[in-house]
């Protein structure tokens, strides 16, 4: 195999994670929603911030709920000198734990101070409040150091809070293996490479550096060609955030001729009801000007008219 040189590359992951809350953490973010901040008693008489659902010395569920002040003092605490994309504050703060007048419990989050030298354990802050509430933690924008002046007033009469959205973002900078490399630059030049296994013979695309069966090396590598068979498959009629294609469509195991695993690809150009094991397809690429380092250069598989492959030869491979 020709040697090259790893490709690398960022790659980002970022959704909406929605959730219910439940009765105990509604409690909480309906209060925070009206500024004002509530905690649970457990059966030591231990008041929890964020409430806890169940108590940790005997199992029950927490239903007693106080409400706690919204200034305290800082348990301990950590200098965040380059905020990431997303956290409370754009410029330099302190990460800290703050244990609320009339709660035992440190709760997490955000002071805003010049410097680390402006942030000591013991000392006092209050929250500083969102000026338009939305029922999420935060509700407080960060803590500030504590002065005599008073925090915001609290909000009555909201709804209660049932539902929570939270934007989660991952960024990697991801650098791909030897074979790897060489599969994705196969894919910007329309071809499927693959490798074998020099003991059981077996071909994996992606391609993979040791065999999983025997755990040699593998050396060799195989262009397969851009058609297989379906070997499983899934129809798809929920609607969801950020879903490109409009149900129901079909997301499908195709096994390449010539290969010993099969990859999840999408089954289009027929209707849905349609698709069955052992579906003969080939792969729709798109425009070769388009062609980049991925498996996106091919949109989708297609039935290609042939008579459907006979199980025995992807019954192992389902």
């Amino acid at each position: 195999m020709t040697v090259v040189e790893p490709l690398s590359a960022p790659i980002e992951l970022h959704f909406d994670y929605t959730r219910s809350l439940g009765p105990t953490l509604s409690r909480f973010m309906t209060g925070l929603a009206g500024r004002t901040v509530v905690g649970g008693r457990g059966s030591d008489g231990t008041v929890y911030v964020p409430p806890l659902e169940y108590d940790p010395a005997t199992g029950a569920a927490i239903t007693e709920f106080v409400d706690v002040a919204d200034r305290g003092e800082v348990l301990s605490w950590s200098w965040a000198a380059e905020p990431l994309p997303g956290q409370p504050l754009e410029r330099p703060f302190a990460w800290v734990l703050v244990k609320l007048d009339g709660a035992d419990t440190g709760l997490l989050h955000a002071l805003d101070v010049p410097s680390p030298d402006a942030v000591r354990t013991g000392m006092r802050v209050q929250a500083r409040w969102a000026a338009e509430p939305a029922g999420h933690i935060r509700d407080i924008v960060c803590f500030d150091p504590e002065t005599d002046a008073a925090t915001a007033e609290p909000i009555s009469g909201l709804d209660a809070v049932s539902m929570m959205t939270t934007p989660v973002f991952l960024g990697v900078q991801h650098s791909a293996s030897v074979q790897e490399t060489r599969y994705l630059q196969g894919l910007r030049e329309g071809r499927l490479l693959g490798q074998r296994c020099p003991q059981c013979r077996k071909v994996y695309i992606p391609p993979r550096g040791a065999c999983p069966v025997d755990g040699v090396p593998t050396e060799e590598e195989v262009e397969l060609p851009d058609r297989g068979t379906v070997t499983t498959f899934c129809i798809v009629n929920v609607p969801f955030l950020g879903q490109r294609i409009p149900p129901p469509y079909v997301a499908a195991y195709v096994l390449l001729d010539g290969a010993d695993i099969a990859f999840l690809h999408l089954i289009l150009d027929c209707a849905a009801e349609d698709v069955r094991m052992g579906m003969r397809v080939e792969a729709a690429w798109k425009p070769r000007e388009e062609w980049e380092f991925g498996l996106q250069n091919i949109t989708h598989f297609r039935p290609t008219g042939e008579p459907d492959a006979e199980y025995d030869t992807f019954k192992e491979h389902l």
